[in-house]
């Protein structure tokens, strides 16, 4: 394990990706590419843990503290790489649970001792971040100084500024109710590949794991009827194939004026793999018409756990 190291770091909305990069560059920051993140969040007592799995690079788990203020704030960490990273995600999601999983494209840029972090997050957006490294024992002036210098050179205002951490973000989203903006896009992509030569109503249909992977379907039409598949079933069968797990939340969308809800069988399928409370987005091509639940579309259901025991 490292010792614990400390950054004075500043997070914004960033509303123009390609002008930030611009400005970067211009001030001297030299571009060290472009890099996949993945952060599963776990539940803990103190602080923040998560394990992060970067691409290209490996997996590191870190341990961190910082204030949730919409301003330059203090984090103080410890990083520990990590060889086996299911193994240690699997472990932790049963000892501690998830409580979210971050997935964003990162450009990095190295401005002196700050990383410059150009990140496209999934279901939230266009975010810039700026780590201040600190020397051990640093009163962190100079650190303070190089975000402010930073920061005017990169025209980051006050009302851009954001509190938290992604996950904070991602986690206040779905306790408003609203769908992730991925998955939603997923669905509505779907339906426009649809096969429905017969009824000619597409639908698409997009599942959201709760270790934050998307899965998508469309409706297939068969012109023996009885062999045709929702939307629903295909964006389960494309779950399973990709490894399985448990549904967090779902989208059904189509290009209708009406209000377009699984059928009875897709909510029967759908009981296998989400909990009753999970969120069930009812949308068309512009909006979100209805949020509702599995529970509330498929009260009484008869699922899995009527077998245990």
């Amino acid at each position: 394990m490292t010792d614990p190291s400390r950054n004075v770091e500043l997070k914004a909305h960033d509303p123009d990706p390609a002008r930030t990069l611009e400005r970067a560059l211009a001030a001297g920051a030299d571009d060290r590419g472009l890099l996949r993140q993945r952060d599963t969040y776990f539940a803990v007592a103190h602080g923040r843990l998560k394990l992060r799995e970067e691409e290209p690079g490996g997996a590191t788990l870190i341990a961190y503290e910082r204030p949730d203020a919409a301003t330059e704030r203090v984090s103080s960490y410890r990083l520990v790489p990590v060889a086996d990273a299911d193994g240690l995600r699997a472990a932790l999601s049963v000892a501690n649970g998830v409580t979210a999983v971050v997935v964003k494209r990162r450009r990095v840029l190295l401005w002196e001792a700050v990383r410059i972090h150009l990140d496209e997050v999934r279901g939230l957006g266009s975010f810039l971040e700026l780590e201040a490294v600190a020397q051990p024992g640093s009163d962190l002036v100079r650190e303070r100084a190089q975000v402010a210098r930073l920061r005017e050179a990169l025209d980051i205002r006050d009302d851009a500024l954001r509190e938290g951490s992604y996950a904070d973000a991602l986690l206040g989203s779905e306790r408003a109710g609203e769908p992730d903006a991925e998955l939603l896009g997923l669905a509505r992509a779907a339906a426009g590949r649809a096969y429905a030569p017969y009824s000619r109503f597409p639908v698409g249909a997009a599942v959201r794991t709760t270790d934050g992977r998307r899965y998508a379907g469309a409706n297939v039409e068969n012109a023996a009827y009885p062999q045709g598949q929702c939307a629903e079933a295909s964006a389960i069968g494309a779950l399973v194939a990709g490894g399985g797990g448990t549904i967090a939340e779902v989208v059904v969308a189509a290009p209708s004026r009406e209000l377009v809800t699984p059928c009875g069988g897709c909510r029967q399928r759908l009981r296998e793999f989400a909990p009753d409370d999970a969120p069930i987005h009812l949308a068309d091509l512009e909006r979100v018409r209805r949020t509702t639940t599995l529970g509330e579309l498929l009260p009484l259901s008869f699922g899995p756990g009527h077998f245990a025991g």
